[in-house]
């Protein structure tokens, strides 16, 4: 009978064990993943298939400016390094709208479509 109260002694003295660091690991590593999979990854494909449809642009095309105007390419000038074209989101892109040209950068295109049904 002694050496109940000698146990009992022994585990309250340790005291309960806290919540396993691990688990904390595993649980903000899959909310983390969630996350990733829910909102990042979607996010970033759709700006690149964006920033690659803004990059195939050429004259013609129908595009809408990020202020909401709608007009058609007419001119690209693109930008240079080492005396040599190379085309950026900093592009100078004149379009047509109406009666009006206006001059805006390939990076203020919010969107792009081949004829007016696409836009």
């Amino acid at each position: 009978m002694t050496m109940l109260p000698a146990l009992f002694a022994q585990t309250a003295a340790a005291g309960p064990a806290g919540p396993s660091p691990i688990g904390s690991f595993v649980m903000f590593g899959s909310i983390f993943a969630i996350f990733y999979f829910l909102v990042i990854r979607p996010q970033s494909k759709q700006r690149k298939d964006h920033e690659a449809k803004v990059m195939s642009i050429k004259k013609g095309d129908q595009v809408v400016t990020a202020g909401g105007i709608v007009g058609e390419v007419i001119h690209i000038k693109e930008g240079l390094k080492d005396g040599q074209p190379v085309s950026g989101l900093s592009d100078h892109v004149t379009i047509r709208s109406g009666e009006s040209k206006l001059v805006v950068t390939r990076g203020r295109i919010a969107a792009v479509g081949g004829d007016d049904a696409a836009l």
